[in-house]
């Protein structure tokens, strides 16, 4: 446990994270267990929350690599420190942010993986046909209208759990989604994610079952909500090296392939901060490089330029 000063502190700002953050109860606790751990380290630092250095900073991330924490966890982690210093400053519990001159590390600034365009294909096409098959279930055709539904608009597994059927307005090819801090935001859907969604409201989903009031999307065959733990199997289940995360970042990654600008990335994910999303930067600029050598009167290589010498 941390030391009381720090034990105190973590108690206030999870209560700011909560109340006036808004933040969902698992994002909290995920929080608390990474400031947790900083606490602890510097302890054994012989330092405190409130007089903590740059220079803890790092060690904290040298710490870190040396235990084989993976980069994208390490880059979480230093994003929640940010996150209690810039409240520490802004309550003027503190003089000086010591994360502010670590926002250039490009140590962190990992792409998340995604899967190739044709594997999500390939899934969504077998998808496709069990939900199209003669005898099929209910089951598939609710198991592919998630799968298109979470490639389609980026979900992430909290949003389509508690998506609700008031939420979908399939007309205009659009669904009104609940992120982080309750955020809202509307993301539009191509045809085959409307098509399916359409499918399941009509032939797949069962009624409700217990409190008849609940107009949650998903549900299980025995009318319950659909669980997050139960998603990510669906997904793994579908593709071994595919999960809702990867797909969600396939989406983003595809959409910067095919020459979508980060600030409209930025929407459709649903980041607060649009350094979030500049993890897919150098996919723009490979993006913009192509067009570059494509269009510019002047892009042609040298050897292109050079002139043909007499034999």
């Amino acid at each position: 446990m941390p030391a009381p000063g720090n034990s105190e502190l973590l108690r206030e700002y999870l209560l700011y994270l909560r109340i006036e953050k808004g933040l969902r109860p698992l994002t909290c606790e995920a929080y608390e267990r990474d400031l947790t751990q900083f606490a602890e380290f510097l302890e054994s630092e012989n330092a405190l929350l409130l007089t903590a250095r740059q220079q803890h900073i790092t060690g904290f991330l040298d710490h870190l690599r040396r235990h084989g924490v993976e980069s994208r966890s390490a880059a979480r982690k230093l994003s929640c420190l940010r996150g209690l210093y810039r409240w520490l400053l802004l309550d003027k519990r503190i003089q000086h942010d010591p994360t502010v001159n670590l926002e250039s590390l490009s140590t962190w600034k990992v792409l998340p993986k995604s899967l190739a365009e044709s594997e999500v294909a390939s899934m969504m096409e077998h998808a496709s046909v069990a939900a199209h098959h003669p005898q099929a279930e209910g089951i598939a055709i609710r198991n592919h209208a998630i799968l298109e539904l979470l490639y389609a608009g980026a979900l992430r597994v909290s949003e389509l759990t508690n998506l609700r059927i008031e939420d979908l307005s399939l007309n205009e090819g659009r669904v009104r989604l609940r992120g982080k801090g309750d955020k809202e935001r509307v993301v539009p859907l191509g045809a085959p994610a409307v098509q399916a969604l359409e499918a399941y409201l009509h032939r797949g989903r069962p009624q409700p079952s217990g409190n008849a009031k609940d107009s949650r999307l998903f549900l299980s065959e025995r009318g319950r909500p659909l669980s997050r733990q139960w998603i990510w199997r669906l997904v793994k289940a579908s593709d071994g090296a595919a999960s809702p995360h990867k797909l969600r970042h396939s989406c983003a990654t595809h959409m910067v392939e095919h020459g979508a600008d980060l600030r409209s990335v930025q929407i459709l994910l649903g980041h607060a901060d649009i350094a979030t999303t500049q993890v897919y930067t150098h996919l723009a600029l490979g993006r913009l490089k192509a067009v570059h050598r494509a269009h510019h009167p002047r892009s042609r290589r040298i050897a292109d330029s050079t002139p043909d010498v007499p034999a």
